[in-house]
């Protein structure tokens, strides 16, 4: 796709420091941060965009999945008026750019040496066909146990190692009339937890032949079977009315006592920091069971639109994105950590820092995985054929032989 002449040098000016860096750059911004941790953190970057002089149209749809907003993109690409920065990741990105709709920011990237600041594996997401059409904000790990460290100290529990340690604390939790697992009954967050699952299960090898690979063998084996098993025991320690409930009200039952686990990406710890709760303390972290890490990048990417004050916007914007200050005052309050590799975690917290260090250790043992669950590892009609499988046994009293079954038949079918 050939750098549209206008955005490279709307894209060049705004990098100058020279009095003839082009005014008003304006943007409007697609995202699903509506909740109290994300909206604190999108809140970031409208003020630093409009302190540089940028104009913020934000587009906030809710839904912690991001499933509502890409419907609303959908329609606005359509109608042939796309936003002009929307939030997207992995796969999707590259299905938006063969439909030729992405604009090219390589302007910036060069002019800001992402390549040099960025891991590889983060940066092959944010490129197409060689040029950067994306800005990386963040990386979340996914595979996390959130805890309520004072109903554990009461029921004289400790953090799980092992699956086998976390039914033994969840029976031990029921038996004292206290929810084990706080969960919402919505798709991905299914999806969430059986990918934590499958990892603990699985390995790191395993699960990348299943859910990257799509390997045949792996998705019917005994071990996929097993993850099911443990999946229909994750489904007896949700509370009845777990249907529906949004993520993040699920992440409150553990502030408040009312449950004491929840399986959920770090973006949990923005809902935990940002009611002033203190890790260590107040809440505890701990990967899930098993070796790996499953990451999941938020990020933007720029969409092809008309007008040099949105070409400025797009430049501005991706600028200010992977630019030291936002990458760690953003993180901060996301919970997540920088995608940048030189951001000093000083002022991070202790989760914060035990996440880069086992994504440090993961890289280098080659168990540094993308979440399927959220949208890294696999186009769209792959990951929601399993979804559906997932959702489908946590919401019957299917067998999890039946369910390996239709897994494998769900994932030919979405070929």
């Amino acid at each position: 796709m050939q750098i549209r002449s206008a955005f490279a040098a709307v894209s060049a000016a705004c990098l100058m420091t020279t009095s003839a860096a082009v005014a008003g750059p304006e943007a409007e911004v697609l995202h699903w941060w509506t909740s109290g941790g994300e909206a604190k953190s999108v809140a970031v970057l409208q003020k630093e965009f409009a302190d540089n002089g940028g104009t913020w149209t934000d587009m906030p749809v809710a839904g912690g999945g991001g499933d509502a907003a890409m419907t609303a993109l959908r329609a606005r690409v359509l109608s042939g008026n796309a936003p002009t920065a929307v939030q997207l990741k992995g796969p999707a990105i590259q299905e938006w750019y063969e439909e030729g709709v992405l604009a090219d920011i390589s302007a910036v990237a060069e002019a800001e040496g992402w390549a040099d600041v960025l891991p590889a594996s983060i940066a092959g997401h944010m490129k197409c066909e060689g040029t950067w059409c994306a800005a990386p904000v963040n990386v979340h790990r996914v595979d996390w146990i959130w805890a309520n460290a004072d109903v554990l100290a009461a029921n004289g529990i400790a953090l799980p190692t092992t699956w086998d340690e976390f039914n033994a604390a969840a029976d031990k939790l029921m038996a004292a009339g206290i929810t084990p697992l706080a969960h919402g009954g919505q798709a991905w967050q299914d999806a969430t937890v059986f990918e934590a699952v499958a990892l603990g299960v699985l390995g790191a090898d395993g699960f990348h032949k299943a859910f990257v690979e799509l390997d045949k063998d792996t998705l019917t084996s005994d071990a996929m079977i097993a993850t099911f098993d443990q999946m229909r025991k994750m489904r007896g320690y949700v509370d009845a009315n777990f249907p529906g409930r949004d993520w993040n009200l699920a992440t409150a039952m553990v502030m408040n006592g009312e449950a004491a686990f929840q399986i959920m990406g770090d973006w949990a710890k923005g809902e935990f920091m940002a009611a002033g709760k203190v890790p260590g303390k107040d809440f505890l972290c701990i990967s899930t069971p098993g070796e790996g890490y499953l990451y999941n990048v938020d990020s933007f990417a720029m969409f092809d639109v008309k007008g040099d004050d949105k070409a400025a916007g797009q430049a501005l914007l991706a600028k200010l994105i992977v630019g030291k200050n936002f990458q760690k005052v953003f993180n901060l309050n996301k919970g997540s950590i920088p995608a940048r590799t030189d951001v000093a975690l000083d002022e991070f917290d202790s989760c914060a820092h035990l996440s880069s260090e086992d994504m440090a250790a993961s890289n280098a043992g080659g168990s540094l995985l993308p979440s399927y669950a959220h949208g890294m590892a696999l186009r769209g009609a792959q990951s929601g054929a399993i979804t559906d499988v997932v959702t489908a046994h946590f919401n019957s009293d299917m067998s999890s032989a039946d369910a390996v079954k239709m897994l494998a038949e769900a994932v030919a079918n979405s070929m």
